[in-house]
């Protein structure tokens, strides 16, 4: 594809240090990647907009893992714990072996409360993984810790719970618990 077939921007922002971001469109495409828009949306904190761009991945692509994990990370993002939740329940069980989603699934937990489904959460998304993703183990390892000091509101402000996705990249999740 040539240069001449960019066009402007879809969908502009800024992220949080003052860039501009661009979701870019290419005249008379309709097969932009809207996770790959989405995913670089979220990396800029714009939750609004990515979840826009991943609903576009969904009209395109339907409801599959992907676009059912990421709708679910954006709405978390958006504090819509609830359809977080319904969301990314759903992507895991349509694959199992998802391991970003059953992550994700763990944080939302953990935000609702529900420290111990949590912990048991983050074990399936860390053998899942196969102990790959330093970000999984450690949000197994700040869940077990809390699940045994329940008190110990420290751990959540000092080490924050970490969004994951497939493949490259991951977003952090500031905790308030």
């Amino acid at each position: 594809m040539g240069l001449g077939a960019l066009t402007g921007c879809g969908e502009g922002a800024f992220a949080p240090n003052g860039d501009r971001v661009f979701a870019p469109t290419v005249a008379g495409a309709s097969d932009i990647d809207g996770l790959l828009v989405g995913h670089r949306l979220m990396a800029a904190g714009e939750y609004d907009l990515a979840l826009r761009a991943y609903l576009r991945a969904a009209g395109q692509q339907g409801l599959n893992v992907d676009t059912l994990s990421a709708l679910g990370s954006a709405n978390l993002k958006l504090g819509r714990l609830g359809q977080a939740e319904d969301l990314l329940r759903r992507a895991v069980e349509e694959d199992p072996a998802f391991a970003a989603a059953w992550n994700n699934l763990g944080v939302i937990l953990m935000e609702r409360g529900k420290t111990p489904e949590a912990a048991q959460v983050f074990r399936r998304a860390f053998a899942t993984d196969n102990g790959n993703s330093d970000e999984i183990r450690d949000n197994l390892r700040l869940a077990l810790a809390k699940l045994e000091n329940p008190s110990n509101t420290d751990l959540q402000e000092n080490e924050p719970f970490q969004l994951v996705r497939r493949g490259t990249g991951d977003f952090v999740l500031l905790s308030t618990l």
